[in-house]
């Protein structure tokens, strides 16, 4: 029997508590967290054109890693990591940053269609790379989340004040020794490990919306830098969890119904923070 889109789907609450729906819920969290945190600094940073791209830059490295026979992950975290490093390094300024990043995603967008086009196997995973997959994520994945998220939260721990100074004012923060050439390196290589961990739930073509569109909500919502870390992380994991609970409830793609809430939270805090300024 199929289904027609978003008919609803009477057996949906044996479809929550299946095992593979309890990895997604698990996997969200960690995501969120992770995504929730970098959001806020990536805003901060004016990097949201370079967050946006480093998943476009892990593109080849999905579909090579593919190729090769390696897991999709390495490949995009290696991709990703180099990408990353690259642009930290030429882009010292903002308006270099954009001119650094815009060069390397053409070229890494064109050898990733590349060597998809060498492997059938890596053009049939290209939908699930592009658009992510939730729903297949391992236990084994979901522990490598969560030793990352344990591993960003240690070094942001670390580096939290001079990140924090060095995104909200860089000329101050270099006036005062804060080594801002590092702090952008340690930034764009911290994304690219967020990146890595959220395109198996969304993609890379939806990335921004749970790296970007929580932060910029949080941003609206809250004074402090932490509040709004906090927020961002609270918007990302309903929106995740709200999107699996949707998706299991009206058959559709998870990643599709996780965008929509994330960019609702967005659309309605705009709008009553523009009624409350009337």
């Amino acid at each position: 029997m199929s289904h027609t889109a978003f008919a609803f789907d009477p057996d949906w609450m044996s479809t929550l508590t299946a095992p593979f729906m309890a990895n997604a819920f698990l996997a969200g969290l960690c995501i969120a967290l992770a995504a929730g945190v970098m959001g806020y600094f990536t805003i901060a940073r004016h990097s949201t054109f370079a967050s946006h791209a480093l998943a476009h830059i892990g593109l080849p490295g999905a579909t090579g890693a593919i190729l090769i026979g390696l897991p999709v992950s390495v490949g995009m975290g290696i991709f990703a990591l180099g990408g990353a490093l690259v642009i930290g390094a030429l882009g010292k300024k903002a308006s270099q940053r954009e001119i650094a990043t815009g060069t390397v995603l053409a070229f890494a967008t064109g050898m990733g269609l590349f060597f998809a086009r060498l492997s059938s196997s890596a053009s049939q995973q290209m939908q699930s790379i592009l658009f992510g997959s939730i729903l297949t994520i391992t236990t084994g994945q979901i522990i490598g989340f969560a030793v990352f998220d344990i591993v960003l939260l240690a070094v942001l721990a670390l580096i939290y004040r001079p990140l924090l100074f060095s995104s909200l004012d860089e000329q101050v923060a270099q006036a005062k020794g804060v080594p801002v050439g590092l702090m952008n390196i340690a930034f764009m290589a911290i994304m690219a490990g967020v990146i890595t961990i959220a395109v198996p739930a969304v993609g890379t073509l939806l990335i921004f919306a749970l790296v970007i569109t929580p932060a910029a909500t949080a941003n609206i919502l809250a004074g402090s830098p932490f509040k709004a870390m906090v927020i961002a992380s609270a918007i990302c994991l309903v929106s995740i969890w709200g999107g699996l609970i949707l998706s299991a409830m009206f058959p559709a793609p998870p990643s599709f119904i996780i965008v929509t809430i994330s960019t609702l939270f967005w659309a309605i805090t705009k709008a009553v923070g523009a009624l409350n300024r009337r």
